[in-house]
């Protein structure tokens, strides 16, 4: 198993977020976590990446693995570049006064695997065209869809094999939506493990292989992206 997470509870402060979820995510599935706003989708997020306090919860009882490791005591930092763990959090947050390649060379700054490091810039102009047409433009001039992609790839640049992805669709016209989960296949069928949290269900009940729906912090209902698209739940729930 990939990541494992169990009886999960975290706490903002006196305020319990996650009461005592569970779930898992082999290696090279795409699953996604489903859920309204405040459901605890990014606590999760934040919760596998290891953010610390105040902006990051704290862990009161449960455990994450990855793999062989317990990353209850790992250090975020350590996260992304021990274990190659990646978030694109909500928002983007790219630095805007900096290139398109400036901000993707910034994501390497912990690798030393020089000659992959060219392969995966090429890698990442390859499947973002947009990107590379743009590799000299500031990041605060690009369209939103645009500054997804480049968020997406600078994670892919920080030498990553599981991405987290949050709300990656949020504010994106239809068309741009279905070419990022397109690319998000790409990288899936080519090997990187993705856990990917959306408020769009169509779309990603579309593509992830399993997904599992979070309400007010505890896991209500999982199963095949497949499965749960037919589900009447969840279709009068967030299908329409």
């Amino acid at each position: 198993m990939m990541l494992e997470v169990d009886n999960l509870h975290v706490r903002y402060g006196s305020i319990e977020a996650l009461h005592g979820i569970s779930f898992q995510v082999k290696e090279g599935e795409m699953v996604a976590l489903l859920g309204a706003n405040g459901a605890g989708k990014t606590t999760t997020l934040m919760s596998i990446m290891r953010l610390p306090p105040p902006e990051g919860p704290v862990v009161t009882e449960g455990s994450i693995r990855y793999g062989d490791t317990n990353l209850l005591p790992v250090a975020s930092h350590t996260v992304v570049a021990r274990h190659g763990i990646g978030l694109v959090p909500e928002g983007r947050h790219i630095f805007g006064n900096l290139t398109v390649q400036e901000n993707l060379k910034l994501a390497t700054y912990a690798r030393t695997d020089t000659e992959r490091i060219a392969w995966d810039y090429e890698r990442v102009f390859s499947l973002f065209p947009r990107l590379a047409d743009r590799r000299n433009q500031r990041g605060d001039t690009l369209s939103g869809g645009e500054q997804q992609m480049l968020a997406m790839g600078r994670a892919f640049m920080s030498g990553i094999r599981f991405i987290l992805l949050d709300e990656p669709s949020m504010g994106l016209a239809p068309l741009l939506m279905q070419e990022l989960f397109r690319v998000l296949k790409e990288l899936n069928d080519a090997g990187t493990t993705i856990l990917v949290v959306e408020q769009n269900a169509h779309i990603a009940l579309k593509y992830a292989h399993r997904a599992y729906v979070l309400e007010a912090g505890r896991i209500v209902l999982e199963g095949s992206g497949a499965e749960l698209a037919h589900n009447p739940e969840i279709r009068k729930a967030y299908l329409g």
